[in-house]
């Protein structure tokens, strides 16, 4: 029995330098998810600015109806179709790297998510803050720069920190514009040695361990936060 698992081992992951595939992977699944991160980041944080400022101001009419038709549209449609669209329609007639194909499809997909969080974030802020440094000679935008924001971005932090974990899984699907991610990966060994349950176990167990590491980093923030509230 020890025998027969250490020649599958040695099958899927010793011959031919096949683990390569699961490293170079795994490479490709941190790239794409950091990446996609700060676009999301970015993106949301102006798509809560202009929402938040026309909840509270009524300014902004028409940014603010373009920034939630695209709430609704990246929203609801799943993020593979997103992708599909990106690479095959979009680009269809030009060459370019499946990973910026895949940084934008996960970035804006994250970014219509990151926008309600950074939103909800802002609306949390009492409204006496706004008006402290309106009377104060701030104008608007430096109000929400300086006053507004470092508060609700202190409140949602946790929330990015799980936006984080959700998107780290979500690339698992890459492999649809046959971009090597951690999955693909896999799937590659997978289909060369016809062995399907320890290189897909490995990508499994990868995953899980990624998972708890940032869970328990988004928990230390989370508790660090806490006490200085204190």
């Amino acid at each position: 029995m020890l025998q027969e698992w250490q020649e599958k081992f040695y099958l899927n992951f010793i011959k031919d330098e096949r683990w390569r595939f699961i490293w170079d992977g795994l490479k490709v699944t941190l790239q794409v998810t950091f990446l996609a991160v700060l676009i999301g980041i970015v993106l949301g944080l102006l798509v809560a600015i202009v929402r938040s400022t026309y909840d509270k101001t009524g300014k902004l009419r028409i940014l603010n109806l373009l920034c939630k038709l695209y709430l609704t549209v990246i929203r609801g449609t799943p993020v593979v179709v997103q992708l599909l669209i990106i690479y095959f329609v979009i680009f269809a007639s030009v060459s370019v790297d499946k990973i910026i194909v895949a940084v934008m499809a996960f970035g804006f997909n994250s970014g219509a998510y990151v926008a309600e969080v950074f939103r909800s974030g802002i609306m949390s802020i009492d409204n006496g803050q706004m008006e402290a440094g309106r009377s104060l000679g701030f104008t608007y935008s430096q109000t929400m720069f300086y006053i507004v924001m470092p508060q609700a971005f202190k409140n949602v932090l946790p929330a990015l920190g799980n936006e984080f974990i959700v998107l780290l899984k979500e690339t698992s699907v890459s492999g649809y514009i046959a971009l090597e991610d951690l999955t693909k990966g896999g799937d590659i060994i997978r289909s060369r040695t016809y062995d399907a349950f320890m290189p897909l176990i490995a990508v499994a167990v990868i995953y899980l361990v990624m998972v708890m590491i940032f869970t328990k980093l988004v928990n230390m923030l989370e508790r660090r936060l806490r006490n200085s509230d204190h």
